[in-house]
């Protein structure tokens, strides 16, 4: 059975699942919820942040004793079987590749705006099909590569909104103006719900440490510990960040700018260097979260060939010790999907949260399973308040569920139906 060699420490791990979380949800999406939710979408962030570090808590407690890629799919298919298994492992690729996607279009907004370039359709779209192959190229050399410009790529992103929070918070202070928090509820509850459906989308990413955790040294303390570490890192930068956007312009006028956080900046201060800065770093953000995605996606799409239920051509690994067939077919298809959407990005966001809350669900389902099957394996860390806390984000997420938008949920569930047809034809030709 192919396997993948162990080159990640603990610092890699943890800028993997950085990399992965910090991008279109903070630099793009704030504006999409801020005005849906208006100054309350700060609550939508706590709420959503709230949801995904339930499910947080239960994966670092799995990742302590299965060190297999595959992640949720590995821990479906240990308790419940190979079916349910491919069916979860199906939608955590669905996710990655709709997710990139998404983030993608958010690269090309930002590029055009960057660039000073008029944000046409055609152009967003052209740049955010394109962006996805140079980086499916940049995975194809290795995971080193692909690590080492990820770290480059954190590290710049993190300094950024670090300085939007300085900046922001000393303009607040110094002006003594906090007329943009009132009214805090313009839209109500369902306002602020629907804000963290969205929103949710900003705290996905650190289920990749748990799908790569087969690249990663020491993994029953190193995944954990990168999980939670990811997890909290983002979380503090999130709310930091949107309690200075909503104070530093008005809601509404934030929720239609397509970069949202230079476009607060700019009230804030004029500073060339700092606003440029912002404006660069949103393009590295989204970048390593397409490059995350196509990470986790490909060793996703490679765990479900490697168990035989997608076929055996996934599981090829190339020299540079990287499954090259899924990191071919993830690019191809991000691209394609922005191409063929025609770079809807909130359409997107929604698609990909459905198949996420459905991923969720069951990995604390696992969780609660494999408690009591595998009750002697050794954890090195387990999930506080159980049976309570996994209970919880199960329903957190069917709550979530029901503030998305329909469309995208009949979509992801046509392609749900699509994944069963492959599983189903993948069986008759191995029985053939």
């Amino acid at each position: 059975m192919p396997e993948l060699h162990r080159t990640l420490g603990f610092w890699g791990a943890a800028a993997i699942g950085i990399g992965a979380i910090i991008g279109t949800g903070i630099f793009v999406l704030i504006g999409v919820a801020s005005g849906i939710a208006g100054p309350a979408v700060i609550l939508s962030f706590l709420i959503a942040g709230f949801v995904a570090m339930l499910t947080g808590l239960s994966t670092a407690e799995l990742s302590s004793f299965i060190h297999e890629a595959g992640g949720s799919f590995i821990y479906t298919t240990k308790a419940f079987g190979e079916f349910p298994g491919f069916v979860v492992g199906w939608m955590n690729s669905f996710d990655y590749i709709v997710g990139a996607s998404a983030v993608s279009v958010g690269f090309a907004a930002y590029f055009t705006y960057f660039a000073g370039l008029s944000p046409t359709t055609a152009l967003i779209v052209t740049v955010g099909t394109v962006w996805p192959i140079v980086l499916m190229a940049l995975n194809l050399r290795g995971i080193k590569e692909a690590s080492w410009t990820n770290n480059l790529l954190v590290a710049l992103k993190i300094s950024a909104l670090i300085l939007f929070i300085i900046v922001g918070a000393a303009f607040l202070v110094t002006s003594g103006n906090y007329a943009n928090y009132h009214p805090f509820f313009p839209t109500g509850f369902s306002g602020v719900m629907s804000g963290a459906a969205i929103i949710f989308f900003a705290f996905i990413g650190f289920n990749t440490i748990a799908v790569m955790a087969e690249e990663v040294k020491d993994p029953a303390k190193n995944v954990p510990k990168a999980i939670l570490f990811a997890f909290a890192v983002c979380t503090a930068l999130y709310i930091g960040v949107s309690i200075v956007a909503v104070g530093i312009v008005n809601w509404q006028a934030l929720g239609t700018s397509s970069a949202p956080l230079e476009f607060a900046l700019k009230t804030a201060t004029d500073n060339f260097f700092v606003l440029e800065f912002v404006a660069v770093s949103a393009l590295f953000a989204t970048t390593s979260v397409i490059m995350a995605s196509i990470m986790g996606g490909s060793r996703a799409l490679f765990a479900m060939a490697r168990k035989g239920v997608l076929p055996d051509v996934l599981s090829r690994i190339s020299r540079q010790n990287v499954p090259f067939a899924t990191i071919l077919l993830c690019g191809i298809v991000i691209g394609g999907i922005v191409l063929v959407t025609g770079g809807n990005l909130d359409w997107l966001a929604s698609l990909f949260n459905f198949g996420t809350l459905l991923t969720f669900f069951f990995i604390n389902l696992s969780l609660l399973r494999l408690r009591r099957t595998m009750p002697d394996a050794n954890r090195g860390f387990k999930v506080p308040f159980y049976p309570y806390t996994p209970i919880a984000a199960m329903i957190s997420c069917v709550v979530l569920a029901f503030y998305l938008n329909a469309n995208a949920v009949i979509t992801a569930c046509i392609f749900l139906v699509l994944g069963v047809i492959v599983y189903y034809l993948n069986k008759r030709r191995k029985a053939g």
